[in-house]
């Protein structure tokens, strides 16, 4: 090779990885100056939610982490569906990240088209965490836990119903899951949040709930209405003498609602890697876990790729179950 031949090709190799670096800049430095502003997190309901409670709580240690404010931006409506479609649509820098929900895994069976796909136009980062569902019962049902109350439903002529946050919701999926694998008919009630629902379990006008933790726990806690059962696949840190459905009459049963922190698909590989090891520390600070419960939340941090697993399954998981209930929006 000739010394001018030789100084060609580096000059060509230089402008590939000139162009290379210009084309990702954040994936070459991003360990080292990322981030250096106020970071954006788009939480796609109102403030004062589980959601929204949650991202508030680790905001602010991740905040700590990063020496950077976390900028909580409220974008409530249609399901979430409207805060996913303005992340969805931001630049693919680190500085703004989305946190999504079950919501999110059920809209697209639900709600057919949407605006965005949330496994293409998203990158996930990682789980946040886990709502545990109760199975509650009014005190007028003679059932203490779920084998009683599968037997108690089965009974000719016996019509139990339960109340839901609304059609389509994680609560009413969770009861639609229920009936399925338990071979019972439970009635389904819809109601405008889990408020009024649980307002009409405690008068008696619907006999059973699978409600949220919060929801639930200061009427468990005072008597007002018995738990039968927590829907996730382990106990519950907040009851944790409560068996789960699975043990107590349902093997293989789990619902439960989430919260999952993801970017803007296309955002650089070690800025995603940062976020996630930096959550995950946030995520596992001892004052973030017990703020959590309290909010009735588990931290349930991970992997990118435990992440990316767990939304597909949870996508196939409820669109099984929306198809075979018939279940649309509305």
């Amino acid at each position: 090779m000739t010394r001018s031949s030789h100084s060609a090709m580096r000059r060509r190799l230089l402008g590939a990885g000139l162009l290379a670096a210009a084309a990702h800049p954040l994936a070459v430095l991003a360990q080292d100056t990322w981030p250096a502003k106020p970071v954006r997190l788009i939480v796609p309901f109102p403030p004062g939610g589980p959601v929204d409670s949650t991202a508030r709580i680790f905001s602010q240690r991740l905040g700590e982490i990063w020496k950077q404010p976390i900028v909580i931006d409220n974008r409530a409506g249609a399901g979430g569906t409207i805060g996913a479609s303005i992340a969805a649509k931001e630049a693919p820098d680190g500085y703004t990240l989305f946190l999504g929900s079950i919501h999110h895994a059920v809209n697209p069976s639900l709600m057919g088209k949407l605006p965005y796909d949330i496994e293409k136009d998203f990158a996930p980062v990682s789980f946040a965490a886990m709502f545990p569902v109760f199975v509650v019962a009014h005190p007028s049902v003679p059932a203490s836990n779920i084998k009683e109350l599968i037997a108690y439903a089965k009974q000719p002529g016996r019509t139990l119903s339960y109340g839901s946050s609304g059609n389509g919701g994680g609560t009413h999926l969770a009861g639609e899951l229920f009936n399925m694998e338990a071979g019972t008919k439970l009635q389904h009630v819809p109601y405008k949040g889990s408020g009024p629902a649980m307002n009409d379990l405690l008068g008696g006008q619907v006999q059973l709930m699978f409600s949220d933790a919060p929801t639930a726990l200061q009427h468990i806690k005072t008597g007002r209405i018995k738990v039968l059962g927590v829907a996730s696949r382990q106990r519950s840190g907040m009851l944790p003498d409560v068996p789960t459905v699975a043990e107590s009459g349902l093997p293989g049963y789990e619902a439960y609602s989430w919260a999952a922190l993801f970017a803007p698909a296309q955002t650089p590989k070690a800025v995603l890697d940062k976020i996630n090891a930096d959550f995950n520390v946030a995520m596992g600070d001892a004052s973030v876990k017990q703020r959590l419960l309290q909010a009735g939340a588990e931290a349930d941090p991970g992997t990118q790729a435990q992440m990316r697993q767990r939304l597909h399954a949870e996508i196939v998981k409820w669109g099984k179950v929306i198809k075979a209930a018939g279940i649309t929006a509305g």
